[in-house]
């Protein structure tokens, strides 16, 4: 087995490994959330016992009964279970395929020479700095008066996202950009649970032992960053996915459709939680699946062709053409037997050796390569305007009119 099959199948793992931790992780978010948001007054024996808030649940052919105490109980109990492995293994497995995909192979991934032509090192300092930064930033903000208004932090963590989608996109390639915004988002929630949760956690288990007073902010400051946790969710899905789909990140404005798609997820995830305590707005929920089609339609309005430099003939292109240009710029990696140096067996399992074959994915090649043009993969073939135009000529006239 060649190196890069053993590459591969070190990131299937790792990446196996980062979404069980993420679901664990996701789960625990929004089942302590949608927790907290449905404890209800407790009878008066309860409250007697210090209880404020109980729930009762039917799952698993059993009925479990969960009581939230005001201050704590009378003593530790020796088992305690803490939430904080989920969020770790997430962050760690998350960091650790970042590296061997996108620095490893930062030349395939991260650099694209159209947007700034870097050496691979440069690039993953940029990458470790964007995303480390970023967390001071907003540790920052955290700790300033800006955290006291909810209204004001959220107006700027969409601006601070904002300009970090942004810079992204000048630094990296579309894939690079977006899956370090994803890094970025993913850090600052693993830091809530590390830096501010947990810390806070173990003041509440000490003072309690101790029977000593707690302090509010303690479960206030916790509170707030489960919270940022909880709305941050959606968008940090997305951008765990967006590399299959490049309509987003190749788009010309590919940051403000990042910033976008976050914005009305979330938005999304705010009807949830507003459900969760007994308040029904469905309109909240109408308006993030209409703001998700306005974006789908806006992504997939076709782009302004650009000026070739020579005249493109207009008269159908014969197929030898078209099966030149496949075996040129794209059955390097799309064959049986791929010969390029990263892509050791044919992505997706598109292979292109053939005429049949190249007609079946006909419309697969039209839109990765005229429409989103991120085929070939960062161009590495140097196909052309010209070369694109002939594809998009043979699909038009052969393909579309004989169906």
């Amino acid at each position: 087995m060649g190196t890069a099959m053993w590459a591969d199948w070190v990131a299937l793992f790792i990446r196996w490994f980062h979404v069980i931790a993420g679901i664990a992780w996701i789960g625990a978010s929004f089942y302590f959330i949608w927790l907290d948001n449905n404890l209800r007054q407790p009878p008066q024996w309860k409250k007697d016992k210090g209880i404020k808030g109980d729930l009762w649940a039917v799952h698993g052919g059993g009925f479990y009964e969960v009581a939230k105490y005001e201050y704590g109980p009378e003593q530790i109990p020796k088992t305690l279970h803490w939430f904080k492995w989920e969020a770790y293994a997430t962050w760690l497995s998350g960091m650790l395929l970042l590296g061997w995909v996108y620095y490893m192979g930062a030349e395939a991934y991260l650099i694209d020479p159209a947007v700034m032509s870097m050496p691979a090192s440069q690039a993953v300092m940029m990458g470790l700095g964007f995303i480390f930064v970023g967390l001071f930033i907003y540790e920052l903000a955290c700790r300033s008066p800006l955290a006291k208004s909810a209204t004001l932090f959220a107006i700027f963590l969409v601006l601070f996202l904002s300009l970090s989608s942004w810079l992204a996109t000048q630094w990296f390639s579309g894939r690079g950009a977006y899956i370090h915004v994803g890094a970025l988002i993913g850090t600052i929630m693993a830091g809530n649970v590390f830096f501010n949760i947990i810390p806070s956690q173990k003041k509440l288990v000490q003072a309690v032992t101790d029977k000593q007073a707690i302090n509010p902010e303690w479960g206030a400051g916790a509170k707030l960053r489960s919270v940022h946790n909880n709305y941050l969710t959606l968008p940090i899905i997305f951008l765990m996915i967006s590399n299959h789909y490049p309509m987003t990140y190749q788009h010309p404005q590919s940051w403000l459709v990042l910033v976008a798609i976050a914005i009305v997820s979330a938005w999304i995830r705010h009807f949830f939680n507003l459900r969760h305590i007994g308040i029904f707005r469905p309109s909240v929920l109408v308006t993030g699946a209409l703001g998700m089609l306005l974006i789908a339609i806006w992504v997939s309005q076709p782009q302004t062709k650009p000026q070739v430099t020579q005249p493109v003939e207009v008269s159908i292109p014969e197929n030898e053409t078209v099966m030149a240009l496949m075996q040129q710029h794209c059955a390097n990696c799309h064959a049986d037997a791929p010969t390029d140096d990263i892509f050791v067996v044919a992505p997706l399992g598109i292979k292109l050796d053939s005429w049949p074959q190249i007609v079946q994915w006909a419309p697969r090649i039209h839109q990765r390569v005229v429409v989103t043009k991120d085929m070939p993969f960062l161009n590495k073939t140097g196909m052309t305007d010209q070369e694109r135009e002939i594809i998009a000529q043979w699909y038009e006239h052969e393909v579309k009119l004989n169906k």
